[in-house]
């Protein structure tokens, strides 16, 4: 992953989320999440129960935005992403507790699963690079 996009990445916490509902009109949600730049992972917890977790279980494809944790108006910088849900039973969600735990320790009291997202594509948007300076990061599959 691009350094910049990492460094952004792991100096903020909170992502708005959109998934389909079963009608298949859009559904957003904000979550406090942790990340593993180096495996292009992104994992948040939520309620089993909640109506975001349903619908993900149906379609488990989603796009989402970070923004910075404290905004600066003459900085323009955010994320837009995209992936897909991992089953809890995929390889790569085996270590998501320990990695969202390490990042939000109180969060270890509240009801919930840890979620695992896979992003495939990033847009990094950063205007103290230049106007409108975009990177884009995608992931490659062999």
């Amino acid at each position: 992953m691009n350094e910049k996009i990492d460094s952004f990445l792991e100096a903020n916490t909170c992502a708005s989320i959109a998934c389909l509902d079963s009608k298949g009109q859009p559904y957003c949600f904000s979550c406090y999440y942790a990340i593993d730049s180096k495996e292009g992972l992104l994992f948040f917890k939520s309620a089993s129960d909640s109506n975001h977790a349903t619908f993900l279980h149906s379609n488990p494809i989603i796009a989402g935005t970070i923004l910075p944790d404290k905004l600066n108006k003459l900085q323009v910088k955010g994320i837009q992403f995209e992936g897909i849900v991992l089953p809890f039973i995929n390889e790569l969600s085996k270590y998501a507790s320990l990695k969202y735990y390490e990042s939000h320790p109180i969060a270890v009291a509240m009801p919930g699963e840890i979620w695992t997202i896979q992003i495939n594509r990033i847009k990094y948007t950063d205007n103290t690079l230049g106007f409108g300076k975009k990177i884009i990061w995608e992931r490659h599959v062999n």
